[in-house]
């Protein structure tokens, strides 16, 4: 470190210390010695009036560097207080991209992977994890050959080229997990574009398809009708092309009765809480199922339902349903849950099945009022009169219906006047929209209101935030049921 001179010190202080001397010399002059002759007198106050000067610039150029120096300080300050709000702001979006990340990963009902131009995965969610049955290192930086089976990777191969070329491609096929068990997905090829529209990696993701899209397409021929041979000709080419691609998975009607007799599903429940603080001593329940390997694999529910409604067993599975949660009551004679289980389309054309229902709860001496059916609108719809004798039924046993995925369509608005149910289920897809919608808030306000006008309670499906559970508050809605109410969990561990 250098040392700083004894006259750097000084100097600041020269010009003001010559100027104390000369103006001391003056005045002793005048009142002590006076001997000094004028013309020194005139040099010393000459030198005096130089010294005042220059103390006063020194003053002011010290005053100015003050000045620039707090202006400095000012921005760097500023420059700090910035740079510290930045960073603030960097680990809360951190923090938040985290939480989002993590609820992608354990949430989000897909398997979601991005690779890079080279084919190497860079991300990956748990489920696409599960599906391989491999740790996060055993992926990450890896080519998709070196971790994947063949069938699976020559699919995404088989489109790498128009998706580099910044295509989205959609696929469908049937993937064989480990354990060789197979599952219909769609396939979705997203590209990955930079500022330069330049395709960096791409998106896969493989979504398990549904039982609602076979709906879909039932509810899409009742109300295109045709010509009966072409109508039946047509279905029974469909039929004859899902039975080819069942059998090349290895699915047969054997296999699925083996499921089902075997008891390789489990079944879990999600709360149906109500909205208002009112005191309700029953609580509320809907009962879903999950297949062994789906619950193993951490696979979204629905992937095995498809080949269960293809051929035409859901009945059957159904059937299962009710015997085990009778079961589960008969054991339990102080419950008073209301259990929500869902009806499939074919079931509610099985004439037999409430008979079925009679017997089980007669046989296990459970309450018919522990259980409550849910239909589907859509399956309403598309079958009134065998929907209409089937709700009546389990009505006159007591039981309570629920009609479920309720939209603001005049086919769902005919419902309200033909069926008898207890409670209603608005469809999510309106939901999750009434902060940011103000046609789909009038719509569920509207729904709301003509079900309690029918002395219909109310149950608001898919419910994720606060903010949408303080709205249905407001608008009045009886009950909610979503990831933001509870997740579902297995039915054993449910404590009553």
């Amino acid at each position: 470190m250098q040392k700083t001179s004894l006259f750097n010190i000084v100097k600041p202080y020269l010009a003001a210390c010559i100027a104390l001397i000369l103006a001391l010399t003056l005045i002793a002059d005048r009142y002590f010695v006076s001997g000094i002759a004028l013309h020194w007198l005139a040099v010393l106050e000459l030198s005096l009036i130089s010294a005042l000067l220059l103390t006063i610039i020194q003053i002011a150029r010290t005053e100015k560097n003050i000045k620039s120096y707090s202006d400095q300080l000012s921005v760097s300050k500023e420059r700090l207080a910035n740079e510290i709000k930045h960073r603030l702001w960097a680990e809360k979006t951190t923090s938040e991209s985290k939480v989002k990340s993590q609820f992608i990963d354990e949430n989000i009902p897909v398997m979601l992977a991005y690779f890079n131009i080279d084919l190497r995965c860079r991300y990956h969610n748990r489920i696409f994890r599960r599906w391989f049955g491999l740790k996060p290192d055993q992926i990450d930086g890896q080519f998709l050959k070196e971790f994947s089976s063949e069938e699976f990777s020559s699919g995404i191969e088989d489109c790498v080229e128009d998706v580099l070329a910044g295509k989205t491609v959609h696929n469908e096929r049937i993937l064989k997990s480990t354990k060789g068990f197979p599952y219909i997905f769609t396939e979705q090829y997203i590209p990955h574009l930079d500022n330069k529209g330049k395709t960096i990696g791409f998106y896969t993701l493989h979504t398990p398809r549904a039982q609602e899209k076979n709906r879909l397409s039932s509810k899409n021929k009742a109300a295109n009708p045709v010509k009966p041979e072409p109508q039946k000709q047509n279905e029974t080419s469909a039929t004859n092309l899902r039975g080819v691609q069942a059998s090349k998975a290895g699915v047969t009607a054997a296999r699925i009765v083996q499921a089902i007799e075997g008891g390789e599903f489990n079944l879990y429940c999600q709360k149906i809480s109500p909205i208002k603080s009112t005191a309700i001593s029953s609580s509320y329940y809907e009962i879903l199922i999950r297949m062994n390997e789906e619950e193993n694999n951490l696979m979204p529910p629905g992937s095995f339902l498809p080949f269960v409604d293809q051929f035409k067993m859901m009945p059957q599975l159904d059937r299962w349903v009710v015997n085990h949660i009778a079961q589960w009551l008969s054991v339990r004679p102080r419950a008073d849950s209301i259990f929500c289980l869902n009806v499939a389309r074919d079931t509610l054309s099985d004439h037999t099945f409430p008979g079925f229902i009679q017997d089980q709860l007669q046989k296990l001496n459970v309450a018919a009022s522990n259980l409550c059916f849910e239909v589907e609108a859509s399956d309403a719809e598309t079958n009134p009169a065998d929907t209409l004798i089937f709700t009546q039924k389990i009505r006159e046993l007591g039981c309570l219906v629920s009609l479920c995925s309720f939209s603001h369509s005049p086919g769902s608005l005919d419902l309200l006047d033909k069926m008898r149910m207890d409670y209603l289920k608005i469809d999510g897809s309106l939901i999750c929209n009434i902060l940011r919608d103000e046609d789909d808030l009038e719509k569920v306000t509207t729904l709301n209101q003509l079900a309690h006008k029918a002395k219909i309670k109310t149950i608001a499906e898919l419910v994720e935030t606060d903010d949408i559970i303080a709205k249905l508050h407001e608008i009045g809605v009886d009950y909610a049921q979503g990831f933001g109410i509870a997740k579902p969990h297995p039915l054993k561990e449910l404590e009553l």
